[in-house]
């Protein structure tokens, strides 16, 4: 049996700053829901685009949201977990705007998606099962800062 570690704060950002997808859990009227999603961080908040009438931008908006990004190798018993919860803004500035275009990887689905929320790093958790490996470099998908 591994060990169940927490993560520091600073070790839980460089995940989160590496990430390519993550995961956002959000209440609707319907029950909650979890949505995948190509994100970044930028200016101390994870930020996602999506679309404006998307089950995330119809509820998402001024909400508490979780956001989650992992990476698990099921043959060796190991894995880690990053979550941010805060308020999800709207992104409005056009200068920030132009900014984050340049900055959010492209999404993997079609279609147009002009809402940016910015969820701040209000409050960040991580864990890690299992010592002796590098987090970063096990990550499958990993963006290059």
């Amino acid at each position: 049996m591994s060990e169940l570690r927490e993560l520091s704060r600073s070790e839980c950002e460089t995940l989160l700053r590496r990430g390519v997808v993550g995961r956002v859990a959000i209440a609707a009227p319907t029950g909650p829901h979890i949505v995948p999603l190509n994100y970044s961080v930028s200016e101390g908040s994870v930020v996602v685009c999506t679309t404006p009438y998307s089950l995330l931008g119809t509820y998402g908006r001024d909400s508490l949201l979780a956001f989650e990004v992992d990476h698990f190798e099921h043959a060796r018993q190991r894995g880690w977990s990053v979550v941010v919860r805060g308020r999800a803004e709207p992104v409005e500035d056009p200068g920030e705007l132009r900014t984050l275009v340049r900055v959010l990887p492209r999404p993997w689905a079609a279609g147009r998606r002009s809402l940016y929320l910015r969820i701040p790093l209000t409050e960040v958790t991580g864990r890690r099962l299992g010592d002796g490996w590098d987090l970063e470099a096990t990550m499958p998908v990993r963006r290059v800062l």
